[in-house]
């Protein structure tokens, strides 16, 4: 069907290296890093020492996701780290086609977000600049939210545009993603889904990721 972001947020931080052995030996894309702030969204997860605790171990890509405010002071940051996808988001970039050229320069893909209440509409301008547009299918700040099903028309209206601009950006989504509707978000054109709870509260991990890929 599509890809899997694995979402380290949800792993057992005290058998951190055996959650990247797993991601590692399974079907998954990438290592999906939420950084939050405690700012832009009301809880605090994980800084630079978790990352460079994870790319120790890593062996498929970083995708890291930015739910921060100022986020452009750490680019670099990011980047000597090993994160080779890094994506902001479109509330709090006041200049966002600038940030997404200096994520590019920087050699990583660019990456940017949505909340669920921002329309597609938004990124009319800075869409061009984007390797990957990430629809939050829930508020961001939380995991084992459920699924807003307004989400899919956004991913539908998002793979509208790439068609008819004959861009190339991959669509990811975020939040409450499970087997019963993995289906629908890749028909509806995803390209990658992040799933953690799903994942890491299953009896068998890599099972459950190569259901939903």
């Amino acid at each position: 069907m599509g890809k899997v972001a694995v979402s380290m947020l949800s792993s057992d931080f005290g058998h951190l290296a055996d959650s990247c052995h797993m991601v590692n030996s399974s079907s998954a894309w990438s290592f999906h890093l939420d950084v939050m702030d405690g700012v832009f969204v009301p809880n605090i997860s994980y800084g630079f020492p978790v990352i460079q605790a994870i790319a120790r171990y890593a062996k498929k890509p970083m995708d890291a996701h930015l739910m921060t405010v100022e986020p452009s002071r750490y680019y670099q940051r990011y980047k000597d780290l090993g994160v080779e996808w890094l994506t902001v988001h479109f509330e709090t970039c006041p200049h966002l086609n600038r940030d997404l050229q200096e994520i590019r320069r920087l050699g990583m893909k660019a990456g940017v977000a949505l909340n669920p209440a921002t329309p597609v509409s938004v990124l009319e301008q800075a869409v061009h600049y984007a390797d990957l547009v990430l629809v939050m299918s829930v508020n961001p700040g939380f995991g084992g939210q459920v699924f807003i099903e307004e989400s899919v028309e956004k991913i539908n209206r998002l793979h509208g545009i790439r068609q008819e601009k004959g861009l190339s950006f991959v669509i990811q989504v975020d939040g409450g993603i499970n087997g019963s509707n993995a289906r629908t978000l890749y028909q509806n054109g995803a390209d990658i889904l992040v799933a953690g709870n799903y994942v890491f509260n299953s009896k068998d991990p890599l099972a459950a990721i190569n259901a939903i890929t």
